[in-house]
């Protein structure tokens, strides 16, 4: 048996552990090989998401959406049922299905309030402060609650104003464990902004 040979023996190929290898890691919390899941695949994802949302910001949060039900739902992938790349890109494009379904309910929403009369508001602007000021102190609520690897890579990159290889440089910490922590965090964080929206409205 060749080098090569063994390495797929072992689950791994010429470029490191193989697709469904890294995904058993990742199955039992290992953060660093969902970051080189991201780092081989992301760029593949984006593409699709970008043909099907026709939006760079809507694909990125897509693809975070993806990662993160990746994260949670590794242990139910099947290699007998589809290989890694496809049972990705499906979850990929689920997500951005999901994201075109909230547009189009959005779209409806806005329409009905255009045909309703607005409230007046005697005083905009202090409004505006209140929603901000609330939900400004909720985002530093849920940063507090972030564990703290996750936390330390959001301080870095919003108030040190670091790249994430500069994080990962800075830290030691390998780049794709950097991205996935900023992934899992964001996520988190998105759902959290997302509730008080919903609240304040």
């Amino acid at each position: 048996m060749d080098r090569s040979d063994a390495a797929d023996a072992a689950g791994e190929t010429p470029a490191g552990p193989s697709d469904t290898t890294l995904l058993r890691a990742v199955a039992a919390g290992d953060e660093a090989a969902l970051g080189a899941i991201y780092d081989r695949h992301a760029p593949l994802l984006l593409a699709v998401a970008r043909r099907i949302l026709g939006s760079s910001g809507d694909a990125e949060d897509a693809l975070q959406d993806a990662f993160f039900q990746v994260w949670k739902q590794a242990g139910n992938y099947d290699p007998r049922r589809s290989s890694v790349p496809t049972w990705l890109v499906l979850i990929t494009r689920s997500r951005c299905l999901d994201r075109l379904r909230s547009r189009h309910s959005a779209a409806s929403a806005l329409d009905r309030l255009g045909a309703e009369p607005r409230p007046r508001h005697e005083s905009p602007r202090a409004v505006e402060s209140v929603i901000s000021s609330q939900r400004s102190r909720r985002v530093a609520q849920e940063l507090e609650l972030l564990p703290v690897e996750q936390r330390e890579v959001l301080d870095l990159a919003f108030y040190g104003g670091l790249t994430q290889s500069e994080i990962a440089a800075q830290t030691g910490i390998p780049l794709g464990t950097v991205k996935t922590r900023t992934l899992l965090a964001m996520r988190k964080l998105r759902a959290a902004l997302r509730d008080e929206i919903r609240e304040l409205l």
